[in-house]
């Protein structure tokens, strides 16, 4: 018999920037396990650490949620929701490896006694989760779907930084391969978040809700980094451009800039596979990641240009994918430091937030600590964190040698009588 939504006992697969949150919300209202493969980051939870910065360290140590890294530890639930990544490799082609790891995982643990409910939300292309996942479990327990254990799917909606549209306030999107599993689980996430839930009609079309919510913005934003290139070669400042145009009601709000990160930048690719799976060429998809793909080295060419093509000291302030987070997942910030070593320029880089570890794991750059005590023929503002909007006139001075040039992409210091000799460009 299935059980009571009050009963249910429910492991998070995965604990990053979707999983923590979320089962730090659900073990508000139920009894929950976060599964880690990473021990590390088992031992920095335990001890109310979250390296993402996205749980405070008072919520993680008055937290019901138990860790543990050893799948065996939660053999027989009643929900277990998926939340590991979902990349694309070298070619730009959806990495289902993570997912089909935790499902063989999730798939050894299952007791059929409980008909447990198998939830992904890492974003897929339609079809992942009926397709790939469903059949895997069956293969590797030997169960049957729609008879031992059921599917179903929740996308998650995680804008990491953000405090104001976090996982108890935003509405959730919930589908079950049934009305009945629907139900079961806008009882579990209902009781979670105070906007509520949204039954979509199929475990598909809340997959493609997914995808295409990510899609919509990186075609927005294309938009926005192709007509700031056709402006730069006509001497207008793009923000100049949307100052003027924002004053129209119905205008949209969008910003050119470095498009990363793990939605955004990757959600289309896997839209667009799946499209040429089925015979049909995305172009739309396709010329937006393009465009946005190849903004850090259009950005990197035109302060080399600025600069008369003369090679010299560069620093690059921010590495995470976007303002006032950590994460580094598809930064493309990177592109910009690799075109620019590779124009001769010699390139430090600087962020307040991100862990050198990491930092060295994930691009093979170091962090030095003293970055920002030293002066450069190029100072490039890649990330308007918090920390560098707050760096007064003298102090941005003092990092550029005479005659240097001070990038600053997303145009934080408009506005500012910065000191004589310091010359600033933007978008």
């Amino acid at each position: 018999m299935m059980s009571a939504a009050s009963e249910e006992q429910i492991v998070v697969v995965g604990l990053g920037y979707v999983g923590l949150p979320l089962a730090v919300t659900l073990a508000r209202s139920f009894s929950v396990i976060g599964l880690d493969v990473d021990r590390r980051r088992i031992d920095e939870l335990e001890s109310n650490v979250d390296r993402t910065r996205e749980v405070d360290p008072f919520v993680l140590a008055k937290s019901n949620l138990r860790f543990t890294s050893r799948a065996a530890d939660c053999r027989g639930a009643d929900i277990y929701i998926v939340t590991v990544p979902t990349p694309v490799d070298a070619g730009n082609q959806p990495d289902l490896g993570p997912v089909i790891g935790a499902t063989k995982a999730v798939a050894a643990l299952l007791d059929p006694a409980r008909k447990p409910i198998i939830v992904y939300e890492s974003t897929v292309y339609p079809g992942v989760t009926d397709e790939i996942c469903g059949p895997l479990i069956e293969e590797v327990a030997g169960l049957r779907r729609g008879t031992d254990f059921f599917l179903g799917y929740s996308p998650e909606r995680i804008n990491p930084g953000d405090r104001e549209h976090t996982v108890d306030r935003i509405v959730k999107v919930v589908a079950g391969e049934s009305p009945e599993i629907t139900e079961r689980l806008a009882a579990i996430y209902g009781r979670v978040t105070s906007a509520g839930v949204f039954r979509a009609a199929s475990i598909k079309a809340a997959e493609a809700a997914k995808v295409i919510e990510n899609a919509q913005r990186d075609i927005n934003i294309a938009f926005m980094n192709e007509i700031t290139q056709i402006f730069g070669k006509l001497d207008i400042s793009i923000w100049d451009v949307l100052a003027a145009a924002g004053t129209k009601w119905n205008f949209l709000p969008f910003q050119p800039g470095l498009v990363g990160g793990h939605c955004i930048g990757v959600d289309p690719y896997y839209l667009s596979f799946r499209a040429q799976q089925l015979g049909e060429e995305p172009n739309v998809i396709l010329a937006g990641r393009s465009t946005n793909d190849g903004m850090g080295a259009w950005i990197a060419e035109q302060v080399h240009a600025r600069r008369g093509g003369k090679a010299g000291s560069v620093l690059v302030m921010g590495l995470a994918f976007k303002e006032n987070v950590p994460d580094l997942r598809n930064s493309k910030v990177i592109d910009v430091i690799g075109r620019l070593r590779s124009l001769g320029h010699d390139v430090t880089v600087h962020d307040p937030l991100v862990d050198p570890v990491e930092a060295q794991h994930e691009y093979g750059l170091d962090l030095p600590t003293d970055a920002l005590g030293k002066a450069y023929d190029l100072v490039v503002v890649a990330v308007p964190h918090a920390d560098y909007r707050a760096l007064d006139d003298g102090r941005l001075a003092a990092l550029l040698t005479p005659g240097g040039l001070l990038a600053d992409l997303k145009n934080i210091y408009a506005g500012r009588p910065l000191t004589d000799g310091v010359e600033r460009w933007t978008l």
